[in-house]
This record gives C-alpha cells, structure tokens and sequence, in this order.
C-alpha cells in the first residue's frame, strides 16, 4: 500500500490529535511498541501537550532480545517467522498492553531500509498490530513504497490511524 503522498509533520499530527481525543473519550491509556520507526509513533503522540493524561509507554525493541524481554516475544516465535511477521507483531502487541496496563496498543516491525530485504520480505514490508484490552489481536500487513523516511512516515500514519479505528469501533 503505497500512500498518494508521503505524510507530512502536520498529517502525522492531525493522525496523533485524532488518537489523543478518541483515547480521551473512552478514558483509555495508549501504548507503543515499535521496531522500524524507532519511537516516531510515541514521539508524534507525545509531542500533543497534556499526553500524560492518555499516553502510558512506548517501547523501542529492535532487537531479538529486547523483543522477547521488554514484550515477551516467545524466542520460537522469532526463531520460526522473523521479527517481520504477523506472529511477532501479534506478540509485540499483546506483550505491550499486558505490560504497560494500557487500553489500547500498536506495534510495528519492518524493514524501513535501504538495506535489509529479501526477495519475500522486501524493504517496505511493514506488519503493525493492534489490540483492545479485553478484545482480540490484530494485524495488517503493509508494502509502503520510498526511501527510509517515507517507509517509517507512511507506517506511522498507519499505525496512528488503525489506533483512532480501534478506539472508535
């Protein structure tokens, strides 16, 4: 999924307002559990003054053992599919809202670039995961075209607008 246009500064802040007023009315917590955009997702978020009123943690876990020790990724899990894969994000994020004592979570893990594809995980390949207390695990997979930037800009915006759909519905 490629976007029209690769979003700017002031889209990814009309996507976190969205985030920060929906968790408002639902009285929820948000945490972030990220890979590939290193943090960009909380930082968007928390960069809206009054963020502590709905934002929890965020958590960067490149690697294979921070993954499984900050988010309890199981090691087999890893092992089995990669850090790129609906399995792992589907972990990540669960690990992210029983650990954190959110409402609601993203995560994502990608390949941003430029380097680090293969021919069935190709730069630009994406999974993001999102999850409800009390509801079900989700996930998409996403093949977001560009350099590094516009790969991690177009996964923010993604994962901010699936968090404001998850609220909402």
């Amino acid at each position: 999924m490629a976007l029209e246009t690769i979003p700017t500064d002031a889209d990814l802040m009309a996507l976190a307002r969205k985030v920060a007023d929906a968790a408002q009315e639902k009285r929820v917590m948000v945490a972030t559990a990220e890979s590939c955009t290193g943090g960009w997702i909380a930082k968007t978020l928390t960069d809206l003054a009054g963020s502590s009123a709905w934002f929890e943690a965020g958590v960067v876990t490149y690697s294979y053992s921070a993954k499984e020790s900050l988010l309890g990724v199981n090691p087999r899990t890893l092992e089995r599919t990669g850090a790129v894969s609906e399995e792992t994000v589907l972990e990540m994020v669960s690990g992210a809202l029983a650990r954190y004592g959110a409402g609601v979570a993203v995560a994502v893990t990608g390949i941003a670039g430029p380097s680090g594809g293969t021919p069935d995980k190709p730069v630009g390949t994406v999974w993001i995961g999102w999850k409800r207390r009390g509801g079900y695990a989700h996930a998409r997979l996403f093949h977001f075209d560009g350099d590094r930037e516009a790969v991690r800009r177009q996964t923010v915006a993604a994962a901010l607008a699936g968090m404001t759909a998850e609220l909402i519905g």
